[in-house]
């Protein structure tokens, strides 16, 4: 068998949208759409999809793509002028053919940079200056790192704010044979009682109908068990101290239009954020915000989450 190289691969996608398809050696790829710098795809080294996207979903602008991995910026959530989610889902990005010098990992030598300038159309609802690069890494190993970089470009001594989200889809088996670790304890707002605020019970998060839940200073590593399958995701971040749980459950999946009625069953969004406390960046300052997801076999998993040996065992 002759080994394959790395590579970084831009073509086109769904409906003739430019998308740029990294693989690796071992087989593993990603798939990054232009548009929205949207993630579809995320395959391990035995070619199977760990993201879901909706088999309704729309990849025509100015819908954003349902699944994969949507970019949240400038909002998490819907107020004033803004979309839910804000705006940088259902924009052109471009490649970025300068960017900053970043050290790069060894074993992060396939990746692609893009980036995303505000328009004179996007001043007129977020009046502000700013370079909002993306880098999105496919390791060796076949773990999809996200590295987000906002600067504030400002001229005229302006700072702006924002919230943030890697609004993450992940594929599995069946919701209802699915728990998350790692989450336990931790304080969450619920988007379904108006954001009251309360504190996680029990070991794990199970799932048995529709949950919508911000949680706060949420621990860097998250696990996503999923027992069918046998996999477990884990969900590491940097920058971002929030985490968002989502399914919609039957009735709102019926509800939405580019979403199969029982899709819910087989996705589960687990993010990494920065929602309760907005990031305020003045004239010159940058952020960084990173997510990195892996998926190893569920007999690496035992006991209370060691992330290091889930992570390089």
């Amino acid at each position: 068998m002759t080994a394959r190289s790395p590579s970084v691969e831009l073509c086109k996608g769904n409906n003739g949208l430019g998308k740029i398809v990294l693989r690796e050696t071992r087989g593993s790829s990603v798939e990054v759409y232009l548009y929205g710098a949207h993630v579809t795809s995320w395959k391990n080294d035995h070619g199977e999809e760990l993201l879901f996207v909706s088999n309704k979903a729309i990849f025509k602008p100015p819908k954003a793509i349902r699944g994969g991995i949507p970019i949240c910026f400038p909002q998490f959530a819907g107020t004033g002028n803004l979309e839910q989610h804000g705006f940088a889902r259902n924009r052109l990005w471009s490649i970025d053919e300068s960017p900053p010098h970043l050290a790069v990992n060894s074993s992060h030598r396939t990746f692609v940079d893009l980036i995303l300038k505000p328009t004179e159309e996007d001043f007129k609802i977020w009046p502000h200056s700013y370079e909002f690069r993306l880098r999105v890494v496919l390791t060796i190993g076949g773990d999809l790192i996200l590295i987000s970089r906002i600067r504030n470009t400002s001229t005229d001594g302006k700072p702006f704010t924002f919230t943030f989200a890697y609004h993450t889809y992940f594929t599995v088996s069946d919701i209802s044979e699915v728990r998350v670790e790692g989450l336990e304890t931790q304080d969450y707002l619920d988007n379904l009682k108006e954001r009251e605020r309360f504190t996680e019970q029990g070991d794990a998060l199970t799932f048995e109908s529709e949950v919508d839940k911000i949680y706060l200073n949420a621990p860097p590593k998250i696990a996503i068990i999923d027992h069918e399958k046998k996999r477990t995701y884990v969900l590491w971040k940097e920058g971002l101290p929030d985490a968002v749980v989502w399914n919609p459950w039957d009735k709102k999946a019926k509800a939405i239009a580019d979403f199969g009625d029982d899709e819910y069953k087989h996705m589960l969004c687990v993010e990494a954020a920065a929602i309760e406390n907005p990031i305020t960046l003045k004239p010159g300052e940058e952020w960084k915000g990173l997510q990195e997801i892996s998926a190893v076999p569920s007999s690496y998993y035992s006991g209370p989450l060691d992330p290091h040996k889930v992570l390089h065992g």
